[in-house]
């Protein structure tokens, strides 16, 4: 598992103010089900235009369910014009620091508040502004300068790890890259192309990377993964343990497994998983 803090283990394991506000002032959602996150987020103000009450429906992992059920403990009792200052740095503060990896369930909340301030004020919702760089979460080339301006981020895992980017297939891979060197004002060397390899060097770099990298991650949930076969650019794995059985597997097998195989070994690879 994951080194979570104790706060993050009580807001996981009893998260506060869970449910819906059937009357709510402000209502966010942002993610989706398809991308693995979902948070709604509920808002009530009283007479004095101070936030109330905060309620949350969450779909997705531990640090999901408590950086939303820390949100709602944050904001309660501010005004819209405190609550719009609250950053994901003070919902990851709040529960002691998550898990670099985790970043984006902090990133989630943030965005889902502003959602339901804009909501509440009766502002049009922005239109997704900026150039589509990760199609496979969504994310534009604005919400990753923000990402990088705001929190530091000098490498494609560090965006991943914030707004998810990158996370997927990996083909934006080289435009977050510009992005973050455009930001940081670095020239980009000449990218080389890759050597072409044979099957067995194929072979021994995806069982290399499986052992490096992928294992000892999968191993930290309780999952693990097998090798089955390889033909040309298709990689056959069986999933072991939690993996196998968790319902987020698919997501798990391409956004991080084949993503992975990709970067590490050629970026013509298709993870495909044996039934057993």
């Amino acid at each position: 598992m994951w080194e979570y803090t104790d706060k993050v283990k009580e807001h996981f394991l009893n998260p506060k103010n869970v449910g819906v506000i059937e009357d709510a002032d402000g209502v966010g959602e942002v993610g989706s089900l398809a991308c693995g996150d979902a948070l709604t987020l509920y808002l009530k103000l009283d007479e004095n235009k101070l936030i109330k009450d905060a309620k949350f429906q969450t779909f997705g992992c531990a640090s999901a369910i408590a950086s939303s059920s820390a949100l709602t403990e944050i904001i309660k009792g501010l005004s819209l014009e405190d609550a719009k200052k609250i950053t994901n740095d003070d919902i990851a503060n709040y529960l002691g620091g998550l898990p670099k990896e985790k970043m984006h369930c902090s990133v989630m909340g943030r965005d889902a508040l502003e959602k339901a301030i804009v909501d509440y004020l009766g502002e049009a919702q922005k239109k997704v502004e900026g150039q589509i760089v990760c199609e496979c979460f969504g994310v534009t080339d604005l919400e990753i300068k923000r990402a990088v301006s705001e929190n530091d981020l000098a490498t494609i895992e560090d965006v991943t790890d914030y707004v998810k980017a990158g996370g997927g297939c990996g083909n934006c891979h080289e435009n977050i890259q510009e992005i973050i060197d455009a930001f940081l004002g670095r020239e980009r060397p000449a990218v080389k192309k890759p050597p072409r390899l044979t099957n067995i060097q194929k072979i021994k770099l995806i069982e290399e990377t499986l052992e490096r990298e992928i294992k000892p991650a999968l191993k930290k949930d309780g999952g693990d993964i097998e090798l089955v076969d390889v033909d040309r650019n298709r990689v056959f794995v069986k999933l072991r343990g939690t993996c196998a059985v968790c319902a987020k597997s698919q997501i798990t097998l391409k956004h991080y497994v084949e993503s992975k195989l990709r970067e590490l070994v050629t970026p013509d690879l298709v993870v495909e998983e044996v039934q057993s």
